[in-house]
């Protein structure tokens, strides 16, 4: 996992978006459980609080529950959350792109055309 402290996001949030990530591409399967705090904490030199408060924002949108002694594991994925999750972070991803577009005085066609030929790019690979 790679954290940047000067990015302008939260470290607590950098962790719960690349754990929200990896379970929701399935990389942590249902039942698994996430690294200990403790362990999180000292491998990326930063705060066991730090560390804590990523888990519970992790349990709060229910990706993982709290295991009392053991740790957080991950919860069953239903394909429908899995479904809309993926579709929130395309609509914010578009949003901020949009915003880019707008910023860089990109016309609407200049932007559907770019999105084309991206999409484009991914077919080949």
């Amino acid at each position: 996992m790679k954290i940047s402290q000067n990015n302008g996001i939260p470290i607590y949030k950098q962790i719960a978006d690349s754990f929200r990530n990896d379970i929701l591409t399935g990389k942590f399967k249902q039942g698994e459980y996430l690294p200990s705090i403790r362990e999180l904490a000292r491998d990326l030199r930063i705060s066991v609080i730090t560390t804590m408060k990523a888990y519970e924002q992790l349990e709060i949108e229910g990706l993982v529950t709290a295991s009392q002694g053991k740790g957080f594991y991950v919860n069953a994925q239903d394909s429908e959350m899995l479904k809309e999750q993926h579709l929130r972070k395309v609509e914010e991803a578009l949003s901020a792109a949009i915003e880019a577009a707008r910023i860089a005085g990109m016309s609407r066609n200049e932007l559907k055309n770019t999105l084309d030929t991206l999409l484009g790019m991914e077919d080949v690979h």
